[in-house]
């Protein structure tokens, strides 16, 4: 039996293509509360208020899509296992094992999922100082949500090449991943087409969170649908566009997993339990054409790879 091929540590940060790049660059920094840490022509790299290099890059783009998810490794050593390990199982690399000649720097590779979603390994990257949680605004990324044609095989990839664990099902919609304790790291969501559902960021409190929704209601920017609380994850939401459509979300205070104790369970999903406060009532039209995007290739349009089995 194949071993998964790396002991993913956290998520760490999220490209996203963006026909908006300058718009959605000045979204984020000046009204959801990232800041930026470097930016040239076509690409803007964002952190939070934790101690990770940036933890989005906005990426220019004809079109929206996902660009890469990026987990942290612990060392470059187990990068280049995770190499030898993907070689063994015939999955391609498109980048590594190698020194990253990114923004953030580093030691990783790059390999390719089978609905064409680039998934970054990275260890040794450059960290800035810690910004304490003072302020309404976000620590970093805590998940992404991804729409998937086939969610079964989506899950069976990430748990058993990348060594994810299943925390919960919403019944056979959706399914939520964690590498560490928090619940969910990654979600997959059944749709028509693959593409980016949302991303999520971290913020400190509830009362952060609150005061975030607060800051945005002073910009004229409402939430989509929010906020509230999941019963998958236990954490609160409100959902929001960005100017390229993008949807991001705040949330706080997302289930801690105790391996030892933690039963999946299978959520109904029911209004009462997709927002257990009774606040956010059902999602609209609206959110859920934005949360379905547009179909997105990935890495077989941008590299002319052959499909992952």
């Amino acid at each position: 039996m194949n071993q998964p091929i790396a002991r993913l540590r956290r998520l760490r940060s999220v490209e996203l293509r963006t026909h908006a790049r300058s718009a959605s660059t000045d979204f984020y920094s000046e009204v959801w509360g990232l800041r930026v840490v470097d930016q040239g022509d076509d690409a803007a790299w964002l952190r939070g208020t934790g101690d990770q290099h940036h933890v989005l890059q906005l990426t220019a783009a004809e079109r929206n899509g996902l660009g890469r998810i990026s987990f942290a490794i612990s060392t470059p050593a187990e990068i280049d296992e995770a190499a030898r390990r993907l070689d063994a199982r015939g999955i391609p690399m498109i980048q590594g094992p190698g020194a990253v000649d990114d923004a953030g720097g580093g030691y990783g590779l790059r390999l390719v999922d089978p609905e064409g979603r680039i998934v970054e390994l990275i260890a040794d990257t450059l960290a800035v100082p810690d910004l304490g949680r003072g302020d309404a605004v976000p620590v970093g990324v805590t998940h992404v949500v991804l729409n998937t044609v086939d969610i079964d095989a989506a899950v069976s990839f990430y748990c058993d090449v990348l060594g994810m664990r299943v925390s919960d099902w919403s019944e056979h919609q959706m399914a939520f991943l964690r590498c560490n304790s928090d619940h969910h790291s990654i979600a997959f969501n059944q749709a028509q087409w693959a593409s980016v559902n949302h991303i999520a960021y971290e913020m400190p409190t509830v009362d952060h969170f609150m005061r975030g929704i607060g800051r945005l209601r002073h910009h004229g920017i409402l939430p989509l649908w929010g906020p509230g609380k999941h019963g998958p994850g236990d954490n609160t939401f409100s959902y929001f566009a960005d100017p390229a459509g993008l949807v991001c979300e705040y949330t706080s205070g997302i289930a801690q997993v105790d391996e030892d104790r933690w039963l999946c369970r299978v959520w109904r999903r029911v209004p009462e339990l997709s927002d257990l406060w009774g606040t956010a009532g059902p999602p609209s039209k609206q959110v859920r054409d934005h949360m379905a995007g547009i179909p997105d290739p990935g890495a077989f349009e941008l590299h002319d790879l052959e499909r992952v089995s």
